[in-house]
């Protein structure tokens, strides 16, 4: 779950009317009917709101890893670059999230007994939250750097 500091926001100015779509962006301009399209576009942002990595995310689109790259780095994609970096932190949360609830919860697994299901066992799965508290380190480190880089 991100936090979000809004005391140096106006409070007059924000309400639920007026925040609109947060995955809301002006779609870099296409120039083949096979390429990026802003359906493409939209299909991507939200492929990756929902499963956190580009690769999967283009492969929702019909397109691939390095051609969602290159659009991202042209002329005109800053807004769809916000977006894509929004989403992708969205994603990268929930699948975190599902992650840890499945370490700490457990998944079941069927038994058998000659060939027929006799029952079912709980495993969990310590390796898997391991990797999601390593996750949030990174995460932590990433933005510490970023954020250092952005101050005067």
């Amino acid at each position: 779950m991100r936090m979000f500091d809004d005391t140096h926001l106006p409070d007059s100015d924000i309400t639920s009317e007026n925040c609109g779509d947060p995955f809301a962006f002006e779609p870099v301009p296409c120039r083949r009917r096979n390429g990026w399209t802003a359906e493409k576009q939209r299909v991507f942002i939200e492929a990756l709101s929902k499963i956190g990595t580009v690769s999967a995310a283009a492969e929702a689109a019909g397109m691939s890893r390095k051609s969602a790259y290159a659009l991202r780095e042209r002329d005109g994609a800053e807004s769809f670059a916000d977006v894509w970096d929004f989403a992708l932190g969205v994603g990268q949360d929930h699948v975190r999230g599902l992650a840890i609830d499945r370490a700490l919860n457990g998944y079941t697994v069927p038994r058998y007994y000659r060939g027929r299901i006799c029952g079912e066992r709980r495993i969990y799965d310590n390796r898997l939250l391991e990797r999601a508290i390593n996750s949030f380190d990174r995460q932590t480190y990433i933005m510490h750097h970023r954020n250092a880089k952005n101050k005067p």
